[in-house]
């Protein structure tokens, strides 16, 4: 059995996790994380030096926490795994740094692991993991992909945001419509009382340069503009914008766009197996139309556990176990960090010699 430390730095949350590797599966021993989300909603939004600090101090509490709650040492682990790309470069290097010392301390292999390959590792935290092939929505704060998955880890992304990642718009419209930061929780609360039929809003498309739409992507730029113009046309009138009405009518056009996109994906790659993971993942409007619409077409829906959409470290230390069963590579001390990456080179954080 594989047990090893993971640590999370890569936006606003601190965590750290020791996950292990059994023949039923990835066990989570321990599991901690400090949100940072409180002292960020007064910016609204994440001011990366304060997220640096924070990290700083809050990193040594949640290792010595995560090794008296597994009840282990140090010595008792195999290797030591945190996310290096894509991210806050002052943010990720708290964790790298942190990881690559204690790596070097105790004679321990270490793992640099791409942020977006651990949230596709989050779905093999659930009880009955996917069977690749298959197609993630990775929906978040800071992406909005569709990658599929198959044998042996390999990804291949297939859509895209072009510009805000859903999380994103969620938080940009929330301050619109007067809610604090993060959005997504805020407005999903709202929506509960309004109407979303009330307003007609649009399904952003991307162009293709010699003509048409590309199929898979997405756009949330246009949606986020014609919320703003509706706001302002009820102010216009005089009138209170019925804000659970428009907070409803944004949050059914977000979930129409990512079914409809997801699943159209899924039919045209012969693909019957499609995961949500990422921090939009735990909206309910979304995941109950995923199911029902997937089910319609005979696409099986998994969702990561609710406790692991959000960043944490757990499913950096999943994304780990999961390299460590297929090569005994692990990257080297001398590995750095990077604000971006492509998931598609993920791979290269194990070279020798590294990428950056």
């Amino acid at each position: 059995m594989t047990t090893l430390l993971a640590l999370e730095t890569s936006c606003d949350e601190s965590a750290a996790a020791i996950v292990r590797q059994t023949d039923l599966g990835i066990e989570v021993l321990a599991h901690g994380i400090s949100s940072q989300v409180e002292e960020h909603a007064q910016w609204g939004g994440v001011v990366p030096e304060i997220a640096s600090r924070r990290h700083v101090e809050a990193l040594p509490f949640l290792v010595e926490q995560a090794l008296a709650s597994s009840g282990l040492s140090m010595d008792a682990l195999d290797a030591v795994a945190s996310t290096v790309a894509p991210g806050l470069v002052g943010a990720l290097m708290v964790g790298s740094i942190t990881a690559r010392t204690l790596a070097a301390l105790h004679g321990l292999p270490f793992l640099g692991i791409h942020h977006l390959e651990a949230h596709l590792a989050s779905a093999a935290l659930g009880e009955a993991p996917p069977e690749p092939p298959y197609l993630v929505l990775l929906v978040s704060g800071g992406h909005t992909e569709l990658i599929r998955v198959d044998l042996e880890g390999r990804m291949h992304r297939l859509g895209r945001s072009h510009d805000d990642a859903a999380g994103e718009a969620f938080d940009k419209v929330a301050r619109l419509l007067g809610l604090s930061y993060p959005g997504g929780p805020a407005i999903q609360a709202l929506a509960v009382a309004g109407d979303s039929s009330s307003f007609q809003l649009p399904k952003g498309r991307v162009s293709k340069p010699g003509g048409g739409y590309y199929p898979y992507d997405f756009s949330f730029s246009g949606l986020k503009t014609a919320m703003l113009r509706q706001v302002e046309a009820c102010r216009a009138d005089g009138a209170e914008p019925p804000w659970a009405d428009l907070a409803a009518s944004f949050e059914q056009v977000v979930a129409d766009v990512l079914v409809e996109r997801s699943l159209r994906c899924c039919r045209d790659q012969g693909l019957h197996r499609l995961v949500m993971v990422g921090g939009v993942a735990a909206n309910r409007r979304l995941r109950a139309l995923m199911a029902d619409r997937g089910q319609a077409l005979g696409v099986s829906v998994q969702i990561a556990p609710l406790a692991y959409c959000t960043d944490n470290a757990a499913m950096v230390g999943a994304a780990a176990l999961q390299r460590l069963q297929r090569s005994t590579a692990a990257s080297r001390l001398g590995l750095g960090v990077a604000a971006r990456w492509p998931l598609e080179d993920a791979d290269a954080l194990m070279a020798s010699p590294p990428p950056f």
